[in-house]
């Protein structure tokens, strides 16, 4: 469903991914592991076009310059140069760590807003989903979402990304700055997400314990590097990464 070849993003002449490659099958799993730095925004910020407004807006003021080498394909279409909203269009729809909502609509108005392309219906039914996947939003949907706690906040933004009825899902470290009973709950849907809908999903993530268990494959990566790739089992058994990810 989804291959990305060789991938490298500089900026100016700091290398943040460096022939980074990889492979995602439809209704599959994958995480990306990686420590602060690593490259793992960049990563998601190139895979759902970000970067390339980013890299535009750059130019336009005469910031930083911003280089890209390597192919993204996305059910066998070459989407490389293809602008964000497309992408969107096309099923890949990335939740960002601390994705913007609207903090002075309350939690429906920002389902709603999230799903403006969807015919009427269809938002009333995804409304309706996100309460099912996350019973917690209900007593909360009048309450504006700037006053909504981080996981609740984070909860939200999963929903406004489901609005959109994507194809793929991508997941920049939603479990960043949430309690362990927080970070439980939203595991647990995204495992309901894939089991009921077979939506694919790509996480990043630093906090490896609580994903590698319900992952179809993982990649580490250091330094905008791979470094290792395998199942989860896999990835769990090794000393290395529990050593670098489970302090053990």
């Amino acid at each position: 469903m989804l291959e990305v070849s060789n991938l490298m993003v500089f900026y100016e002449n700091a290398l943040a991914l460096n022939d980074f490659s990889m492979k995602v099958e439809q209704g599959n799993i994958i995480a990306i592991i990686g420590s602060n730095s690593a490259g793992k925004t960049t990563l998601m910020n190139t895979l759902s076009g970000l970067i390339l407004d980013t890299k535009i807006k750059e130019q336009r003021k005469g910031g930083e310059r911003i280089t890209l080498y390597g192919t993204i394909r996305f059910e066998s279409e070459d989407i490389t140069n293809v602008q964000p909203y497309d992408r969107v269009k096309r099923g890949m729809v990335l939740c960002r760590e601390r994705h913007p909502i609207f903090p002075e609509s309350d939690l429906v108005e920002n389902l709603k807003i999230a799903g403006y392309l969807q015919k009427s219906s269809e938002v009333s039914a995804g409304v309706d989903y996100v309460f099912r996947l996350f019973p917690t939003l209900v007593r909360l949907k009048s309450r504006k979402a700037g006053f909504l706690s981080g996981g609740e906040q984070q909860m939200l933004t999963i929903g406004m990304a489901l609005m959109v009825k994507p194809k793929m899902l991508l997941l920049d470290e939603p479990l960043l700055g949430l309690s362990p009973l927080m970070q439980n709950t939203l595991v647990d849907a995204i495992k309901k997400i894939r089991a009921e809908t077979g939506l694919t999903i790509v996480i990043t993530e630093q906090f490896a314990r609580p994903i590698l268990p319900m992952i179809d494959h993982g990649y580490i990566i250091e330094n905008g590097m791979l470094t290792m790739e395998g199942s989860g089992i896999e990835l769990m058994d090794n000393p290395e990464v529990k050593a670098a990810y489970f302090g053990v």
